[in-house]
């Protein structure tokens, strides 16, 4: 590669499945007095998991068992046990995802202020390299970029302060559509549409799930029969239809995925979770379940490379795969899964799920794993690290790589296909240096994208990228031909020429005969070996 140096490949690796599985199904033919209680009790609860949130931000990092156990006290006065355990188990889980949130944005200030603070240092005008970037074009943005310097230099000092303290900024209901308040006009939402949502987003109607008790939740419970039921809290019990404090839906829930699954867990009583929640914009009630399962187990990766693979590359509209061989050889043709990631996040959703579907179909038909790489754009979306580049940063920006990449994992180990992980250095330009014109004939033309998929799955199988080395040129007593044979990595020689395979050179000559398939010795000097000694004989004497 010119002399450059390369970063350290990481070894591929089997993904490990799905620990969890949840459905839903939509809450029909509600009655008024139903959708007038599932609303109250979703406010006052959500109060209270408001009051529960702002208590455990104030405790910082002096959050301790005690302190756990004194908040869910002083939420069981105002609802029940059961829910107390539920807002505040929710409430931890929201701040531990607001504490690594955090601690991602200080990396991806640091980052930032480490590019700048490298261009800046970079003559102005001056062209970068393919390993660090170049100064900034001209003075005036040399400017600006030095006062947005200093300007995430400041906020990563108040980050970093905030972290060190334990102090977390956390929006129930979401920062995104609390920032739409500020622009309905462009959101096409009206004030009171907007505080729909808004309500709807901080209500709390969520439970977990016990296992040995009664179809495995006490707080909100889902008969085989499909009767929803829940635990009313202390202040609205007197809106209970039913004994115990508790109010039962006119609506029969239905699970049409993963039924018996579901079944089977209620039936012997155990932990299901239970979350109901509120579609503002359809006017719908749905009722998700989700449970644990035990880790699927995953085969080893000899076994999965045994008979070949897929290899994917993933874009930003498609999945260009392409099945290898178990020696890494590119068997048929190269296959595109398309997707559109345009409309709404349903929309979006379903285009992944059909693309995921048609590939696992595939690899499902002929028996193959499949290996996509492990792409994590974390920290290379910034302005900072491709300045002007905005095509490029919307491109990885638009790809769904971590929804794309647990789909994948779960849907696979539904059908029982495995998924190989692989480091993603290089393979699109190692792909398209090594594969993409040696794949390209006139009924043919590959991409760069179908290359990558090669040099994906090579990297899964074990193999290099790189191909091996043309044959010798045809001459006159040598006709190459092409290798097809892949040599393993601590084949000696696996780059020089072939090896003389007996034979005949031409079909007029016997099976029988030998031949030799290396030239003979130049007899010029100026082809002579260098450690041939040449002998000046004496002149003969002639009348």
């Amino acid at each position: 590669m010119g002399g450059e140096s390369l970063r350290t490949i990481a070894a591929p690796f089997v993904a490990v499945g799905p620990s969890g599985v949840a459905i839903r199904t939509r809450l029909k033919a509600l009655t008024p007095v139903d959708d007038t209680v599932l609303r109250l009790v979703g406010a006052h609860l959500g109060s209270l998991a408001s009051k529960d949130l702002k208590r455990r931000c104030a405790d910082g990092l002096e959050h301790s068992a005690d302190t756990w156990a004194g908040r869910k006290r002083a939420l069981t006065d105002t609802s029940s046990s059961r829910w107390a355990g539920s807002i505040t188990k929710a409430t931890h889980d929201q701040w531990a995802l607001s504490r690594r949130a955090q601690l991602a944005h200080i990396h991806s200030l640091e980052a930032g202020i480490k590019t700048i603070a490298h261009r800046l240092s970079v003559p102005v005008g001056e062209k970068g390299t393919k390993r660090a970037p170049g100064g900034y074009r001209t003075r005036q943005e040399w400017f600006h970029k030095r006062r947005r310097l200093r300007l995430l230099e400041d906020r990563l000092e108040r980050e970093r302060a905030d972290h060190e303290v334990g102090r977390v900024r956390v929006v129930r209901g979401g920062k995104r559509l609390l920032q739409t308040r500020h622009h309905l006009e462009a959101a096409q939402l009206t004030r009171h549409a907007w505080r729909q949502r808004w309500e709807a987003e901080r209500w709390f109607l969520r439970a977990d799930g016990e296992s040995g008790k009664r179809f495995g939740n006490e707080t909100i419970r889902v008969t085989p029969d499909g009767e929803v039921s829940l635990k009313l809290p202390a202040p609205l019990a007197h809106l209970a239809n039913a004994p115990h404090g508790r109010y039962v839906l006119a609506s029969t829930a239905v699970f049409h995925h993963r039924r018996d699954e579901w079944a089977d867990r209620i039936t012997t009583n155990r932990a299901v979770a239970y979350r109901i929640h509120y579609d503002v914009q359809r006017g719908r009630w749905y009722l998700t379940a989700s449970w644990m399962i035990p880790p699927v187990t995953t085969v080893p990766l000899s076994q999965a490379r045994a008979g070949g693979l897929i290899g994917v590359d993933t874009n930003a509209d498609h999945l260009a795969a392409w099945r290898l061989d178990a020696h890494g050889n590119p068997v048929g043709g190269p296959r595109r899964f398309f997707y559109d990631l345009s409309g709404t996040a349903d929309h979006r959703d379903a285009q992944v799920r059909h693309a995921l579907i048609r590939l696992l179909h595939w690899a499902t038909r002929h028996g193959l794993s499949i290996a996509i790489e492990d792409l994590d754009f974390g920290t290379e979306k910034t302005r900072e690290k491709h300045g002007r580049r905005k095509r490029f940063r919307r491109l990885i920006s638009g790809m769904p790589l971590s929804k794309l990449r647990a789909r994948l994992v779960s849907m696979a180990a539904v059908l029982g296909v495995t998924v190989i992980a692989v480091d993603p250095a290089y393979t699109s330009r190692w792909g398209a240096q090594y594969w993409q014109k040696p794949l390209t004939h006139t009924t043919r033309k590959t991409s760069r994208h179908d290359a990558a998929g090669i040099a994906i799955g090579r990297r899964a199988l074990g193999h290099r990228i790189r191909r091996r080395t043309a044959p010798p040129p045809h001459d006159q007593s040598d006709r190459a031909g092409h290798r097809t044979a892949q040599a393993g990595h601590g084949t000696r020689g696996r780059e020089g020429t072939r090896p003389r395979i007996p034979g005949p050179r031409t079909r007029s000559v016997s099976p029988d005969a030998a031949r030799t398939r290396e030239t003979s010795a130049s007899t010029t000097v100026r082809d002579a070996p260098v450690d041939q000694v040449w002998v000046q004989d004496s002149l003969l004497l002639t009348d």
